[in-house]
């Protein structure tokens, strides 16, 4: 049974990548590019004394050798959300599409992202991580020697880049998760426990000094804003717990009626009917088949 809703799920998202491979691909690449331009400020990132941050006057500072706790917390809400926009090829209780999802996620990252290198690159702050302070030998990147060189991102400056500040990239990614759980989970909980993660995720970054109060605030109503305001542009999600099911007919393929089904529009409202009065069988595709139509 697992594995026939497996895949079931398989041929339902390949049909929906198809249709959307270059929003998806357009998503993945303006993640690079996001890459570069963290990178091209770190070339001309000055040190210099920290900035009077509030936030450092009320919370201890965690130190060097804690600082991977931000992180942890971080590799787990990424991990976790990571693992939920797949939940619908195991689980019954499905009410996204894994594609579709991912598709809306990225717009959601990008507008962000690129207000982001906006403000981090009109005005370069001091950074207040450890390694971006003066005497450490990363906290200015030596100028590139290629064009190679500027178009390779080493994992290694990711966690180590400067400059970069205005504001947080892990709140983007941790608010976006977030809301889009509030939106789509069904869990309430879970819901719960997610705003409060992102809270405390916020104090653990401005407690290991990798970002100012600032570009914490910043990030709190910057993604809440771009989200509402895209959520309200980008074509809704087709609901798969909907009480109407489109009754396939027997003048249409079976590929004809499983992608109407996916749009959810362009179907004729007379195929339309009640759940409860649907009383044929689901194929592998769960498209609901009506008995008397298809003369069964």
């Amino acid at each position: 049974m697992l594995w026939r809703r497996f895949c079931s799920e398989i041929s339902t998202e390949l049909v929906l990548l198809a249709e959307n491979w270059k929003y998806l691909l357009a998503g993945l690449i303006c993640q690079y590019i996001h890459g570069l331009a963290a990178k091209g400020v770190h070339y001309i990132h000055r040190p210099g004394p920290t900035l009077q941050d509030l936030g450092f006057f009320l919370l201890p500072e965690l130190g060097q050798e804690r600082s991977y706790i931000s992180e942890t917390v971080f590799t787990s809400v990424f991990l976790s959300f990571f693992l939920w926009t797949f939940h619908p090829f195991i689980l019954k209780s499905k009410k996204i599409y894994t594609v579709l999802i991912w598709c809306r996620v990225l717009a959601f990252l990008v507008a962000c992202q690129f207000l982001r290198v906006i403000t981090f690159y009109s005005t370069q702050l001091p950074g207040p991580n450890y390694h971006c302070r003066e005497g450490s030998k990363v906290a200015r990147l030596p100028w590139p020697k290629s064009p190679l060189e500027i178009l390779e991102i080493n994992p290694h400056g990711v966690m180590y880049g400067c400059g970069d500040l205005i504001f947080s990239s892990h709140m983007i990614f941790t608010l976006v998760f977030v809301l889009t759980y509030h939106k789509y989970g069904t869990k309430r909980f879970i819901k719960l426990f997610g705003w409060l993660t992102a809270f405390v995720h916020s104090l653990l970054i401005i407690a290991s000094r990798k970002h100012y109060t600032v570009d914490v605030v910043v990030a709190w109503y910057t993604v809440n804003l771009v989200v509402f305001c895209l959520d309200k542009k980008l074509p809704e999600l087709p609901d798969r717990t909907t009480v109407l099911l489109p009754v396939v007919s027997k003048d249409r393929t079976k590929e004809e009626n499983h992608k109407l089904l996916l749009n959810g529009n362009g179907i004729d409202p007379a195929d339309w009917r009640p759940r409860a009065q649907v009383n044929g069988k689901i194929d592998s595709n769960g498209v609901h088949f009506d008995n008397s139509l298809n003369g069964a």
